[in-house]
């Protein structure tokens, strides 16, 4: 039987590097980031309805989206985040029902759903577990100063556009702890690969 968990944290916690990491020891990875990619694509519903809603200013030259631009709008302002949620939510999640559901029908053991806004949506109802990819917050602004180049102030305007990480990692059934070494971020996430495939 296939177990389906839901893999969060907070920009900069390293989520992405664990979900490599569970993909690597074996786990089907959907990557709900990869996915909204997908649909945000120019020529379809969805870009089509963030232009309508947020102005051809969110577009590059060539139609596609500019995340640089849209982003800008949407970290300050909770009520344009909200509007292009419920735009893209949908989309996004029918697409990641259908991939679960073609993953269960190939038998695989260990499903992970990696969701940056899992928490926030109100989607942890609908996995077995959650796991939540822990750092401290000065970590994750560091991480975002060092990855992306932004102002500390556009970090941590970032940072707090999401819920805390603590708060995240106190609603979480697993935690990876990734504020040490990447070899004790993999030591956790092996011993957690193991513990989930031979609970299923």
């Amino acid at each position: 039987m296939t177990k389906v968990i839901g893999l969060t944290g907070g920009i900069g916690s390293g989520k992405s590097t664990v979900s490599r990491m569970l993909e690597t020891l074996g786990a089907t990875v959907i990557d709900a980031d990869r996915i909204t990619r997908e649909v945000q694509a120019p020529g379809g519903a969805v870009l089509e309805r963030i232009a309508e809603s947020f102005g051809t200013g969110v577009l590059d030259a060539s139609g596609a989206l500019d995340r640089e631009a849209l982003g800008a709008i949407v970290f300050r302002d909770a009520e344009a985040r909200r509007r292009l949620n419920a735009i893209v939510h949908p989309a996004v999640g029918a697409e990641m029902a259908r991939r679960i559901e073609e993953a269960r029908g190939a038998g695989d053991p260990l499903v992970v759903v990696d969701v940056p806004l899992l928490l926030e949506t109100g989607r942890a109802a609908g996995f077995e577990a959650v796991v939540v990819v822990y750092c401290r917050e000065s970590q994750q602004i560091e991480r975002q100063i060092a990855r992306e180049g932004y102002t500390r102030e556009e970090a941590l305007r970032r940072v707090r556009a999401q819920l805390s990480i603590e708060e995240k990692r106190g609603r979480a059934d697993h935690v990876i702890d990734n504020s040490g070494s990447l070899a004790e971020t993999e030591r956790q996430v092996r011993e957690l690969f193991e513990g989930l495939v031979v609970e299923r």
